[in-house]
């Protein structure tokens, strides 16, 4: 699973460098797809579930699972990239908000606030807590900050499989779930709104969007629960990931 988090976290960090206006979000999955393979991975979204393509990108309202296209980022856009791999039997998931250029005030705010609950919900991945210690820790920075967060889509167990129980909600009271143990592994993903936290999938049955068309953000990682400080499998650069 280390290898699988490091060949997600190695893209993920090399798409950032690619985010700029004009690129199409087809260029992107393009580039992953290639870079996947190159170290000896496969796509885990690819085929899963029917899904038509190797990475998500959702772009300013687009939660979660939009689909690559000839679509061209503009300045003051953001895009989510989720991306997955499988390695020598193992999954590994992670995502990242970008911004394109520069993005206005609001924007800047929904990334920084969806980062740190990230950060604060991998605080709570720790033996003898409960996943909703990490739900909580997510829900409540993010509504003490002013944003939403979405119920429709929930983080994961991942291992042999790209989706296992338990589920991870970014949402609900402290105390309650699954008791942690060490060697879990888990999908911990925050998805934020910055308006409502309703959203609706669109027609081609997959991207799912804000019902008030404000912007959202999504940032994930694989965890390794422990009795100490829990492990970022999907880490490269935390300094730039950040």
């Amino acid at each position: 699973m280390e290898k699988a988090g490091g060949i997600v976290g190695e893209i993920l960090e090399s798409i950032k460098g690619m985010i700029q206006p004009g690129i199409s979000t087809k260029e992107i999955e393009l580039f992953a797809e290639g870079r996947i393979k190159a170290l000896g991975g496969k796509p885990a979204f690819k085929g899963y579930r029917g899904y038509p393509a190797s990475i998500c990108t959702s772009v300013n309202e687009e939660v979660v699972h939009g689909i690559p296209s000839s679509r061209k980022l503009r300045e003051g856009d953001i895009i989510s990239i989720d991306l997955g791999v499988y390695f020598d039997g193992f999954y590994g998931d992670g995502a990242v908000t970008i911004p394109v250029g520069k993005i206005d005030d609001d924007a800047v705010a929904l990334l920084r606030i969806t980062k740190e609950a990230l950060d604060l919900g991998i605080e709570n991945a720790v033996e003898g807590k409960r996943v909703n210690d990490i739900s909580y820790a997510i829900q409540s920075h993010a509504e003490k900050n002013g944003f939403s967060v979405v119920r429709t889509f929930v983080g994961h167990g991942i291992g042999r499989e790209l989706h296992e129980e338990p589920q991870v909600p970014n949402y609900g009271p402290p105390g309650k779930g699954p008791r942690l143990k060490e060697g879990m592994t888990l999908a911990i993903e925050p998805m934020i709104n910055a308006g409502t936290f309703e959203v609706k999938v669109l027609g081609d049955g997959w991207t799912a969007v804000t019902t008030d068309g404000k912007k959202s953000a999504h940032f994930e990682h694989t965890v390794l629960v422990t009795a100490g400080k829990p492990k970022i499998l999907t880490k490269f650069n935390q300094k730039n990931y950040n």
